[in-house]
């Protein structure tokens, strides 16, 4: 009897020491999700010019319409039962979207920034790779975004569970508040439009690459929930044998030269619209890495 006490109070004291240490995985996710900052918009120049207006929408075929929708209305994103769900914004002025309220320099810190007119991170939205944007690119979609018809549909607040809060403390889902990973005080120089190394390497980074692929193209974990392991870019991994034809038809039909289709977790479809020009430069940026082997994932 004795024994078996001990063995009853061990176990009740490992368990109340799960629960106090999920507990506080809990509180602190909590505390990053309420986490507000403080970001000075940079000042820019939003024109309804059409050459300003066809860069804006460029952008929103290549990023934006692969989570928000065609009409850039919104809608469900991820839904788990275990996680929770999370809605894409309604972009447009109509009931429900963002576009009747979001300032020139609201859409300036969420976009660039990552954080929302509240002073929260953004969830999900790539902000860290159109951190990389040129002020043209961004005051670009801006314009865009202010043009857009309205589209009424009511998008529900991002509700996460208890589990999805502790595994996001844990890093299992990756960086998801982006506010926290925006180096804000730095602006990268952006070189100038041409087909070369680096306006691919420009290309590639704000078009998310690095973010799925890894800092060094050698393989990652993408950041979205579920998502597939991403492939070595570099010479040394999945581009070996690949010609810039190769590359162009993955991009634009999802399909690489062994016939294997690409998951929808590579957002081709929307990379698929970059110009013949942009692709170019960026298999020139890929091409130019050095031949390394497949990060572990």
């Amino acid at each position: 009897m004795k024994i078996w006490k001990r063995i009853l109070r061990l176990v009740g004291g490992l368990v109340m020491i799960i629960l106090l240490v999920l507990t506080g995985l809990y509180v602190i996710a909590e505390s990053r999700f309420n986490k507000t900052y403080e970001i000075s918009a940079e000042p820019l120049t939003i024109s309804n010019s059409a050459e300003s207006l066809a860069i804006g929408r460029h952008w929103a075929e290549v990023h934006c319409q692969s989570c928000h929708g065609e009409d850039l209305g919104g809608g469900l994103f991820f839904e788990d039962p275990a996680l929770g769900f999370v809605d894409a914004p309604n972009l447009t002025a109509g009931d429900g979207g963002i576009g009747s309220t979001y300032t020139d320099a609201d859409w300036v810190r969420a976009i660039r920034h990552g954080v929302m007119p509240d002073g929260k991170s953004v969830f999900l939205m790539p902000s860290n790779d159109f951190y990389y944007a040129n002020d043209q690119a961004l005051a670009g979609m801006i314009a865009y975004m202010k043009t857009l018809p309205p589209v009424d549909r009511e998008i529900r607040p991002r509700s996460l569970t208890p589990l999805g809060k502790v595994l996001f403390q844990l890093g299992v889902l990756g960086d998801l508040l982006r506010a926290e990973t925006i180096p804000h005080d730095v602006r990268p120089p952006a070189p100038p439009e041409a087909v070369t190394v680096e306006y691919g390497e420009y290309l590639a980074n704000a078009h998310g690459c690095k973010a799925c692929h890894g800092s060094n193209l050698a393989g990652g974990q993408p950041p979205e929930p579920g998502a597939p392991f991403a492939h070595n870019l570099t010479p040394g991994g999945e581009l070996i044998g690949w010609d810039e034809a190769d590359f162009f038809t993955a991009m634009r039909e999802g399909r690489t030269p062994d016939g294997r289709q690409l998951s929808d977790a590579m957002p081709w479809k929307g990379l698929g619209n970059l110009t013949d020009d942009e692709l170019t430069a960026i298999w020139l940026y890929l091409q130019a890495q050095p031949k390394l082997p497949t990060n572990e994932p």
